[in-house]
């Protein structure tokens, strides 16, 4: 009996929202209009995307920009100093009045609690562009650039070598889901956190993946296909840089921990990188290096959640 597609959901908040069936079917939608935009170009003409950020953006403001502009989608970045919103109008109504005028909606802002109060309040779907606890549209970038590079997903060895955040969440999540071999090597303190990682064991178990805590980050990429690093201190922790500085000591992806993973091991980065610090020079731009098409896959992997989630059809326009 043939699989039917699992219905997409109507609010993208954490990567959870998918399943596993959810995510390989937003994977080979993606893959099919990475091979051929024209397949979903102008789809949604006359749509309108609305994109609250609340925080600084290079990667995600453009990349979504660009995939509303290619399904014909009207996008209309709101700043915070743009929004009643925290200036005495309430989140949920925020949320209705934006939805009498959009379509959908993409939110980066700090705490994922406020992505579900304007998703709760809404009638239109929110989009999560990044929280502090979460990035699941980085996280869909990441999975797809290991099974383009690797071949497949299953029982694929990925280290994690950096702080328990938002990326790291996600992906912790994304291996649950894709049945990953994770592990994630972090100084003691700045574990990922408990909830999340339990959550995603228990998912796990179902599809075959295991998330492996640990503080040593040579024990991590032992072996890996895939050594992923981030930054040591995100947006809203300037004032923990110094502590955090001294607490990654030892953190650093280079040429010698390279050595330590599979011969033919990548090197992933969400971006933007601090040379010197979670990476070297030697390895973002050297030849296991895939950050520059990790980073051109947040531009597929977010057309595809467009379309998806906006017209119900996980699987794409039918061939003419």
């Amino acid at each position: 009996m043939l699989a039917l597609p699992v219905a997409p959901p109507r609010d993208f908040l954490t990567l959870d929202d998918l399943g596993p069936a959810g995510l390989r079917d937003l994977l080979d939608l993606t893959a099919r209009l990475k091979r051929d935009p024209a397949v979903v170009r102008g789809r949604l003409a006359g749509g309108r995307i609305g994109m609250i950020f609340d925080k600084p953006s290079t990667r995600t403001r453009v990349s979504f920009e660009s995939a509303a502009w290619l399904l014909g989608m009207l996008p209309i970045v709101l700043r915070p100093d743009e929004l009643q919103l925290g200036h005495g109008e309430t989140i949920a109504d925020t949320a209705r009045a934006l939805s009498l005028y959009l379509d959908a909606l993409t939110v980066r802002t700090f705490g994922q609690a406020s992505v579900e109060a304007l998703a709760a309040a809404a009638s239109i779907p929110v989009i999560n562009a990044l929280t502090n606890e979460h990035h699941p549209c980085q996280a869909l970038a990441d999975v797809m650039t290991m099974e383009e590079a690797c071949g497949h997903l299953d029982g694929l060895a990925v280290a994690f070598v950096g702080d328990g955040d938002n990326v790291c969440h996600s992906l912790i999540q994304a291996a649950a889901l894709a049945g990953l071999e994770l592990r994630v090597a972090t100084p003691s303190g700045y574990e990922p956190s408990a909830d999340i990682v339990a959550g995603a064991r228990q998912r796990a178990a179902e599809t075959g993946g295991s998330i492996t805590l640990l503080h040593e980050p040579g024990q991590a990429v032992a072996g890996a296909r895939v050594v992923y690093a981030d930054v040591w201190t995100s947006m809203g922790q300037e004032a923990e840089r110094e502590r955090r500085q001294a607490a990654f000591q030892g953190f650093t992806v280079d040429g010698r921990l390279m050595r330590l993973a599979d011969p033919g091991a990548i090197f992933m980065h969400c971006l933007p990188a601090h040379r010197g610090q979670e990476v070297t020079d030697e390895v973002i731009d050297g030849p296991a290096s895939r950050v520059w098409p990790q980073a051109a896959n947040r531009l597929h992997t977010e057309t595809a959640l467009l379309y998806t989630v906006l017209t119900g059809d996980p699987t794409g326009p039918r061939p003419a």
